[in-house]
């Protein structure tokens, strides 16, 4: 009996032994068909990787090797809020502008502008600029093109240039200045809420909006931007000169259409970025000189933001502000 049951052990064995090689064969054969799609994945990351920084470092380079080596417009944006460490701020924009006159190629500059202002500063640094360039390069004309709206410190700005084109629907203007906040002080004693303010130096917390206004304060926060305001209404005048037909309401801080503006001398006349290259530049042909922050910078941005905003909130206690 035990000889007969014999061979069918070692059949049975040797079935048990085929079904084990077979399945540590598909798991081998698994393991490598994983590792070279990990190997393709990773490659193919790889390639998008470079791509994205040739993406972001390209505009660069191709500016700097001369790409356009034909006669050209230069246009560059003046557009969103102009304020440091927006996309319209004097550093980028005054770049700009430098690239564009050094490029033996530009005929002319155009800004395109679309912006509803922001900072006074940054505004009369973009417009100083201009005019030197003009002092400087006097045969280089500088037009602006207004595309929906170009108010309060983008007119700042494109005052400065030979002429002013717009839309007839094109908002312009808002020659002023505005300083504006909140005030807490019946909320806070609607809530029962004590408002604990400690200062060194009668005036540091000045316009605090949990604390009554101080009619002292109010009186020299109202001459500071007066101040401002009067700067604005100069650059403006040097810049328009006779093309500007002053009313009482020029420097109000009012908004008019482009086709009003025409009238009021505010704007020149009725045109785009298209017509003002071919017929008054000559050189159909646009090139965007706007300075663009290249895809590393913005993450680097980011990381050194949230790092500020870290450390910041270490010492949110004390601040000289």
């Amino acid at each position: 009996m035990d000889n007969q049951n014999k061979p069918e052990v070692i059949r049975e064995s040797g079935w048990e032994r085929e079904v084990i090689e077979k399945l540590a064969l598909a798991a081998i054969t698994e393991q490598t068909r994983a590792r070279r799609w990990g190997v393709f994945f990773k490659s193919l990351m790889f390639v998008y990787l470079i791509a994205i920084f040739g993406l972001a470092v390209y505009p660069k380079i191709s500016k700097e090797i001369g790409v356009d080596s034909k006669d050209h417009t230069a246009v560059i944006d003046v557009v969103g809020m102009i304020a440091d460490g927006k996309d319209a701020n004097a550093d980028s924009i005054i770049e700009s502008l430098k690239n564009a006159v050094k490029d033996e190629h530009t005929k002319g500059i155009i800004l395109n502008a679309n912006s509803p202002g922001g900072s006074p500063v940054q505004s009369s640094y973009v417009y100083e600029e201009i005019r030197k360039i003009k002092k400087e390069h006097p045969a280089l004309p500088i037009y602006a093109v207004v595309s929906d709206m170009c108010a309060s410190g983008c007119y700042f700005i494109v005052s400065a240039t030979d002429k002013i084109f717009v839309n007839p629907s094109s908002l312009v203007g808002s020659i002023g200045v505005i300083m504006d906040g909140f005030g807490f002080v019946e909320t806070m004693e609607k809530l029962g809420v004590e408002r604990r303010l400690i200062t060194a130096g009668a005036h540091k917390a000045m316009l605090d909006p949990f604390s009554p206004p101080k009619e002292d304060e109010s009186r020299y926060v109202q001459s500071l931007i007066n101040q401002v305001h009067q700067q604005f209404i100069s650059a403006v005048k040097a810049g328009r000169g006779d093309r500007l037909k002053e009313t009482p309401d020029t420097f109000s801080g009012l908004v008019w259409t482009g086709e009003e503006g025409v009238k009021l001398g505010i704007v020149d006349a009725i045109g785009t970025q298209d017509s003002v290259a071919k017929e008054l530049i000559g050189a159909e042909e646009r090139v965007d000189f706007s300075r663009q922050e290249h895809l590393l910078d913005k993450i680097a941005g980011k990381l050194g933001a949230s790092f500020g905003h870290a450390i910041g909130s270490l010492v949110q206690g004390v601040s000289l502000r």
